[in-house]
């Protein structure tokens, strides 16, 4: 497989500079061994914490900060990530390694930890034509992608001692109403207010299936393939939203982001994964495939698909507000109050065909 299907980043973006030589001293003093000043480059596609490439001559490292300058009030929990990792890498083994976390924010202007970098194939938008997919091989891909879910699903909290990570029962009351609560704070001029979907969330929602490691972001971009056998899944990152609670809603948000090949011209704007390629399931096949693996009831999804697009809904905008009101100049997030109506638009439309 060519070396350029591995994931690269790109130059830091001016707002997110890094104190370099702060940041290689205090690493230095906390790694054996590690000496020297790194070369910096930035992963640009997420829209939340702040991910780097350090390269030395003889070793690589990846760093992870929440983003400058304001932030959500409980959001960009470093600590909360590293916690996560350590202890769930012994039994979900697709995590990576942790180095070291700096918890002193004068040493870069904010928490940060470094890990190891799983080198491999990450998808975007689009399958690279240099995989050379067809249909059948497509839907093999899809489908190990989401048995990596399934296995995460699976990992027994209470054997190996996870209970600690996550408040578990109640986890769906919470999340509506601390959803629904974070986006009202976040209300920025001409966006939806919301109300229609959040009352119906509240009213409409379904005893928890279960207690889980969920991810809470699961999604293609943060899988990483095997370069040498591309249907191998060898690493899942992303751990920024991971906690204990209901598996059908971990499926909802993933499926938020699952435009597929027969939606409208509207939904393909906001497609950010290649889930519309040919061989790719669709949302429904994905709750049958999933029902079928773990045995759960999954014959009513549309709760766990409104939510998911919601809570999708929600991130946009407290992003976009922060956008709004210059605490971010980051112009990719310029279109985010759009997005987030676009969101609230699918949420109704899902109402509107149940009569709700």
């Amino acid at each position: 497989m060519s070396a350029a299907l591995i994931d690269r980043p790109k130059p830091p973006r001016d707002d997110d500079r890094l104190d370099v030589p702060a940041v290689a001293a205090w690493l230095a003093e906390h790694i054996p061994g590690l000496t020297g000043t790194p070369r910096v480059h930035q992963y640009r596609g997420g829209a939340s914490n702040l991910t780097y490439l350090l390269e030395w001559p003889d070793r690589e490292m990846i760093l992870r900060r929440p983003p400058f300058g304001t932030k959500a009030r409980s959001a960009h929990d470093m600590g909360r990530e590293v916690r996560f990792l350590t202890a769930l890498r012994p039994h979900y083994p697709a995590l990576p390694e942790v180095y070291a976390h700096c918890t002193d924010p004068e040493v870069a202007g904010g928490e940060f930890y470094v890990m190891e970098r799983i080198r491999g194939i990450i998808l975007r938008q689009d399958l690279p034509p240099e995989l050379g997919l067809d249909a059948a091989q497509t839907r093999r891909l899809c489908e190990a992608v989401l048995t990596k879910l399934v296995e995460l699903h699976r990992v027994d909290v209470e054997a190996h001692g996870l209970t600690h990570l996550g408040k578990g029962a109640g986890y769906g009351r919470r999340q509506i109403e601390g959803w629904s609560r974070r986006y009202r704070a976040a209300l920025t001029p001409g966006a939806a207010d919301g109300e229609r979907v959040m009352a119906w969330l509240a009213g409409h929602m379904p005893p928890d299936r279960a207690t889980c490691v969920i991810h809470g972001d699961f999604r293609f971009d943060n899988v990483v393939l095997d370069p040498a056998d591309p249907m191998r899944i060898i690493g899942v990152l992303d751990w920024e939203m991971a906690t204990l609670g209901d598996p059908l809603m971990d499926l909802g948000n993933s499926l938020a982001y699952w435009v597929q090949a027969d939606d409208d011209a509207v939904m393909q704007l906001t497609r950010r994964q290649p889930t519309n390629a040919p061989g790719m399931l669709t949302r429904a096949e994905v709750w049958r495939f999933y029902g079928e693996a773990t045995g759960l009831d999954v014959s009513d999804t549309d709760f766990y698909e409104v939510y998911g697009l919601f809570r999708l809904a929600v991130i946009v905008q407290q992003i976009f507000y922060r956008y709004h009101h210059g605490q971010t100049t980051n112009p990719a997030f310029m279109g985010f109050g759009e997005l987030a109506k676009v969101l609230d638009a699918r949420c109704q439309a899902m109402l509107d065909r149940r009569g709700a």
